[in-house]
């Protein structure tokens, strides 16, 4: 029996959307779990006198793993699927978040022992993005890439405004430790769930409908060689074309874009916590409240910039919606980051920084999505080499931040990231959003193949 014609037909619940929402979830736990050395980082100092300059290293160490990884991520993706690799990673974040908390008090070698869990965390946390892209590119039509990013991405803003709160509640009751295995039980949990309901591509979900399936399939971009993939008939996957991703203009101008989106997203991941605390004066739990409200603000920057991506792609222009929103996007970011920075009264401050982080991340999804348009089957590695560009920026900040600020004040210090967001947006400036890293002469949509025949066609009738 055919296992096409054993789905149930109509449109029924979505479940690609289900998934994403799920991948959502993943990446909060994501950002729950390296953003709370931030809110945990004054008792860590305190514990292990550690001062700023060396918390800073300790950061840095997470996001050098991270980057390291990302390309040897999105092989990984794509060699075994979204499914399997994305339960890997979390089981990994799980057991290395619950080591940063084993370090006894006035052990000796505390920050190298720091230092090592953490980059052992960043390693193992490289593979979601590129993972978690690689299930776009397979889910989803290319006209709904940036609203399924966005989603993706709201996870970010979600898992990094709830650590706060959540956290110093946990550490002000139980300490700091508790609050990093707290982490990793949501992790393991999130994990679990993740890989009893997820698939590597629809065809393989037998909660998919037909109609669903028809609908991801025909626009999803897939070129005459995908359709023999599909069929079984292509037995072993091509290699990455290296020298083609590496001489890519897109590839560079979009990487250089995300070190500069990096670098200046973990001044609030890392940091923003501690400048409202030491810079603004603001208490403990003030600074946990206020410092939820930049994460906030990128929850929602991430979903209207993904809505917003797909319906001016859609509706004015690939460029217009894929590239010169995330361009307006950063330079905006830049403004407002001088702006705040700036302000005398610490809630405008606070308010205008917080704007700041919601405008950079209007350009989040557009990041993600031109990759999966433009790698395909290579979205894994291409996203990867991307995100290394934004973990590099991430690992710089970590450590750039709290020395600019050491010497000439906080204030340069979001100058320099000012300065970095308007390079990032002129960058997109020279991105072709229709370009692809594979052409194939015929790139008409073509409709479900039927998994039962020998020779599936775009046209559905058995010819090319």
């Amino acid at each position: 029996m055919n296992p096409d014609l054993s789905r149930r037909p109509g449109n029924g619940l979505p479940i690609r959307y289900l998934l994403v929402a799920w991948i959502m979830v993943l990446s909060a736990v994501a950002f729950m779990d390296r953003t709370n050395i931030a809110i945990a980082g004054i008792h860590i100092r305190e514990e292990f006198e550690i001062d700023n300059v060396h918390l800073g290293w300790i950061s840095s160490a997470f996001l050098i793993g991270y980057a390291c990884f990302q390309i040897p991520g999105g092989m990984l993706a794509r060699r075994f699927g979204p499914r399997r690799l994305l339960a890997i990673s979390v089981m990994w974040w799980g057991l290395f978040i619950a080591l940063t908390s084993v370090a006894p008090p006035g052990v000796h070698g505390a920050l190298i022992l720091l230092i090592v869990i953490r980059f052992s965390l960043g390693a193992g946390e490289a593979i979601m993005f590129p993972a978690a892209n690689q299930f776009v590119e397979r889910w989803f039509p290319i006209a709904d890439r940036g609203k399924a990013n966005g989603i993706i991405f709201a996870g970010v803003g979600l898992g990094a405004g709830l650590t706060p709160p959540l956290l110093t509640a946990i550490i002000l009751a139980f300490g700091w430790r508790a609050s990093f295995r707290f982490c990793s039980v949501m992790g393991i949990l999130a994990g679990v769930v993740w890989y009893l309901a997820a698939r590597n591509k629809p065809e393989e979900h037998p909660l998919v409908r037909a109609g669903e399936l028809e609908h991801i399939v025909s626009g999803r971009g897939d070129l005459k060689n995908r359709v023999a993939a599909a069929s079984g008939a292509a037995k072993t996957k091509p290699p990455a074309p290296w020298r083609r991703i590496i001489q890519s203009k897109e590839v560079l101008a979009v990487s250089f874009s995300y070190f500069t989106y990096g670098y200046v997203a973990w001044i609030f991941f890392s940091w923003f916590y501690i400048y409202l605390a030491q810079v603004r004066g603001l208490n403990l739990k003030a600074s946990a409240v206020y410092s939820m409200l930049p994460f906030i603000a990128m929850t929602v920057g991430s979903l209207s910039g993904g809505v917003a991506s797909d319906w001016l792609a859609r509706h004015v222009s690939a460029r217009a919606g894929r590239c010169f929103l995330p361009a307006l996007a950063l330079g905006f970011t830049a403004v407002l980051l001088l702006v705040g920075s700036r302000a005398h009264n610490t809630v405008a401050a606070i308010l205008v920084l917080a704007c700041g982080a919601g405008a950079l991340y209007v350009s989040q999804s557009c990041f993600w999505s031109v990759t999966a348009d433009y790698a395909g089957e290579h979205t894994g590695v291409v996203s990867g080499a991307m995100n290394m560009g934004g973990q590099i920026g991430g690992a710089v900040t970590a450590s750039l931040t709290p020395l600019l600020a050491s010497h000439f004040g906080w204030e340069a210090s979001f100058l320099a990231a000012a300065v970095l967001a308007t390079l990032g947006a002129l960058a997109w400036l020279v991105v072709n959003p229709d370009a692809r890293l594979a052409v194939v002469g015929d790139t008409q949509p073509f409709r479900v193949p039927d998994r039962g025949s020998v020779n599936p066609s775009p046209s559905g009738d058995g010819r090319y």
